[in-house]
């Protein structure tokens, strides 16, 4: 819980854009761009590869609602070091 912050939990109703697009467009990103994208010999195989996606998606991948940037350029001082 320490980890969370303020981060709250809140349910809305599964697959309605309207009250939790954002959610729903990244369910759709996972799909096609993590758990299908290629074929995995196993689950654990695909479970392997997330870490690495999540960094690449996070870091790497511009992200048009972000001008082009990865999210993480949106996070001040993620990497710990004040700059």
């Amino acid at each position: 819980r320490d980890a969370l912050g303020q981060i709250e939990h809140r349910r809305t109703r599964p697959y309605r854009p309207q009250t939790n697009g954002k959610v729903e467009r990244f369910h759709r990103t996972l799909a096609d761009e993590w758990a299908y994208a290629r074929l995995y010999t196993s689950d654990a195989e695909r479970c392997a590869e997330f870490p690495r996606w999540l960094h690449t998606y996070n870091h790497h991948r511009g992200h048009t609602a972000l001008r082009g940037q990865p999210p993480a350029s949106r996070v001040p001082n993620l990497s710990g070091h004040n700059s």
